[in-house]
């Protein structure tokens, strides 16, 4: 059965919406924007640390990120992506030029996802 409890923070997300590659899943009880194939944003309304923005980037951007939008930090718990929370004053202001990047194609944003692995024949359970 379908969840009927909508994140609050979906709204993020529906500015990508009108990219022709926008592909929306859920992921973590959050809602995880993919553009050209590449999982790019994350919005989620939980507990912290998981109640804002999370932007999937490679450690090697970090700096870079942080240095153009400062409320941006390393998420505590999946620290190789950036993190905004919602209760930060510029967290609206971030999520507006985040998602502007995204859709800029900025290649600092966006990770290629891990293929699923494929279970083997040899793996499945015997009957």
């Amino acid at each position: 059965m379908p969840s009927t409890v909508r994140n609050s923070l979906a709204w993020i997300l529906e500015g990508l919406e009108r990219d022709p590659t926008y592909v929306h899943k859920r992921m973590f009880s959050a809602d995880a924007a993919y553009i050209d194939g590449r999982l790019c944003l994350t919005a989620g309304d939980r507990d912290e640390p998981w109640n804002g923005l999370l932007v999937c980037t490679s450690q090697e951007h970090h700096a870079a990120l942080i240095d153009e939008m400062p409320a941006l930090q390393a998420h505590p718990v999946l620290g190789k992506w950036l993190y905004v929370s919602q209760s930060d004053p510029a967290f609206e202001s971030t999520v507006e030029s985040v998602t502007a990047l995204v859709l800029a194609r900025d290649l600092r944003i966006g990770v290629e996802p891990k293929p699923k692995k494929r279970r083997s024949a040899s793996a499945l359970p015997k009957a």
